[in-house]
């Protein structure tokens, strides 16, 4: 067995192409060791005969200001509410006694309108990360028990997993300790001999269901070249010969220690499913760092509120399953997001033996690292997936099931899934109000700048130091201690976008094609046409504003507003732009001095 202080961690030295998953990291640069025990030491489980029951600690029981952080959780959102409650009142709606224009009176409406669900987006976002830090809590860890079947599994996509990056993942995960029978398989979409040359040399098993028809369906749990329908395809011929399942991407690297760190929760026979947080390991580009750091709250602190109702939220890039209870619910759904989309399935059925609703748990431990997207285009692909993956949920999925949970899981299904929305809706409504004012005068509110700003940026102030008192609880190896996260506060602005036009796209049923993320050195490169929906929304923003100099509605607050949008749209095709100018007098200056030498 090898180490996971040593083992999972990138290779020394390693340079651009040379076929290291991790790329320009020096050995030993990153904390893996500890970050894969935060939850503290494996306990021992209870005296035989006695019931467990998975336990938690609070992460409010261990900050040292308490009362600081309960402060901000409760002024954060009544500010906010203060604020909403303030643009409600009448005297300050838009009054135009003498106005002949039906029009305009119908659209000073609108953009009252828009303002009020913008403002009340906000106030849910804030009452979420109050919500979080309050019941924010880890598990226990217990020693798992001995003698389980685990089938351990990670798959694979013709030309988007280089065979390195395939081998790194099998290897490790044949030295992964379990006191008990572990199989690792390789799924793989193309029956790719030189795949199954590898697993041959691994000692892995091999699985491909590749002409195999009742595999391949248009639709369903069999679905073609779909995640979900490899993984079914498995399960329908080998799941009855494991216990659990575990389960990493490709691109995931996993330690020693994954198993003996997840599988002690499934003690608890209600715990349907065990997943862990997603970090990005080639840590060398400004887009992998802020597309992890854009990650924190989900991870650090949703998640974690997630286990305090047993419905953490099931992430497919790292997880173990029960596979009594995935075959219950007939395998992975079919959806765009089939990890969303399962666990909402598992959430609410209940275990045939206890008669009690499925569990789940969320470990912050660090047990696998990935691969993130190293290029704007692949981070845009990606979240384009996730936030259309989310929409089509939600349209298809959650309102036929949601009404089965309990209040308190709903609730938390809630706050997850409306990040998308929110976003989109409130980055489209920006858009129209935004052109509505500074083009046609139409106007919702009467109020001043300086009222309207004061109580805006203290809401603002409030919410960001919520979200700082929650970078303590980080459970990213990579970013340093004390770090803010404004990198991915920022890349979080810049993805909205692409969530707007995701929605646009899910609300009128446009057919939906995704790649699986490339990986490695395939990485998609950057163009023009990577930014198209963000020129898209510059073009909206910078209209309107530019359109106020001819117009005369000269609102400050909505000038601000209008310039902030066009920023944040313009912001990644500027910072592309700038690494490309880099890039290019590196390489002229590495090329003179080549020439140089040459000559010498």
């Amino acid at each position: 067995m090898t180490d996971v202080s040593t083992e999972p961690r990138p290779q020394a030295g390693a340079e651009p192409g040379s076929g290291s998953r991790f790329r320009h990291i020096p050995a030993l640069a990153y904390d893996y060791d500890r970050f894969s025990r935060l939850t503290g030491p494996i306990t021992e489980p209870p005296p035989d005969g006695t019931p467990y029951r998975v336990r938690y600690r609070k992460l409010l029981g261990k900050e040292t200001r308490r009362l600081r952080v309960v402060l901000l959780m409760v002024l954060a959102p009544l500010v906010e509410a203060a604020l909403l409650g303030w643009l409600l009142m009448p005297e300050h709606w838009s009054q135009r006694p003498f106005e002949p224009r039906e029009w305009l009176l119908r659209l000073d409406k609108v953009v009252l309108g828009t303002i009020i669900v913008i403002e009340f987006f906000r106030l849910l976002q804030i009452v979420s990360n109050a919500h979080g830090t309050l019941f924010a809590r880890d598990p226990i860890p217990v020693r798992a028990e001995s003698g389980t079947r685990v089938a351990f599994i990670t798959t694979c996509v013709p030309g988007k997993e280089p065979l390195d990056m395939v081998r790194r993942t099998l290897t490790a995960a044949t030295r992964i300790r379990h006191r008990g029978t572990v199989h690792v398989w390789l799924l793989d979409e193309g029956d790719d001999p030189e795949m199954r040359a590898l697993c041959a040399e691994l000692g892995v098993h091999h699985f491909s269901r590749k002409g195999v028809g009742k595999y391949n369906m248009r639709k369903g749990p069999y679905r073609a070249r779909t995640k979900h329908g490899n993984y079914n395809g498995w399960l329908d011929a080998h799941g009855d010969g494991y216990d659990f399942l575990a389960c990493v991407d490709t691109d995931h690297v996993p330690h020693a220690n994954f198993l003996e760190r997840m599988l002690g929760y499934f003690r608890d026979p209600d715990v349907a499913f065990v997943v862990g947080p997603q970090v990005y390991g080639n840590y060398d580009s400004l887009v992998t760092k802020a597309a992890e750091s854009q990650q924190f709250l989900f991870h650090a602190v949703v998640q974690r509120a997630g286990n305090r109702y047993g419905s953490p939220m099931f992430v497919g890039t790292n997880n173990a399953v029960r596979i009594s209870a995935l075959k219950q619910i007939g395998g992975l759904y079919d959806s765009i997001t089939e990890d969303m989309a399962t666990g909402l399935e598992f959430h609410c059925r209940r275990n045939p033996v206890t008669r009690r609703k499925w569990r789940s748990v969320y470990t912050p431990d660090v047990l696998a690292v990935g691969e993130g997207p190293s290029s704007w285009t692949d981070f845009f692909g990606q979240q384009l997936r996730w936030s259309r993956g989310t929409y089509e949920t939600l349209f298809k999925h959650f309102w036929r099931v949601g009404w089965r949970l309990s209040p308190g899981r709903l609730f938390n299904y809630l706050l997850m899934v409306a990040f998308y929305p929110m976003s989109g809706i409130s980055c489209i409504l920006g858009g129209l109000s935004s052109v509505l004012y500074l083009v046609f005068g139409a106007s919702g509110v009467s109020v001043s700048t300086a009222s309207w700003m004061m109580l805006y940026c203290d809401a603002a102030l409030l919410q960001i130091g919520l979200y700082s008192v929650n970078r303590r609880h980080n459970v990213s190896p990579h970013e340093p201690e004390g770090s803010t996260g404004v990198g991915g506060m920022a890349m979080g602005a810049m993805a909205t976008p692409i969530y707007a036009t995701s929605l646009v796209a899910a609300f009128l049923r446009l057919p939906a094609t995704f790649k699986v993320t490339p990986k490695g050195d395939s990485s998609s490169p950057d163009r023009i046409l990577t930014f198209r929906m963000h020129l898209l929304w510059a073009v909206v923003f910078g209209g309107a504003f530019v359109a106020s100099f001819w117009t005369g509605y000269t609102y400050l607050a909505m000038r601000i507003w209008a310039v902030l949008a066009l920023v944040f749209s313009l912001m990644p095709l500027i910072i592309w732009r700038v690494q490309v100018s880099r890039s290019r007098r590196k390489r002229r200056a590495a090329a003179r001095e080549a020439a140089r030498e040459a000559i010498a």
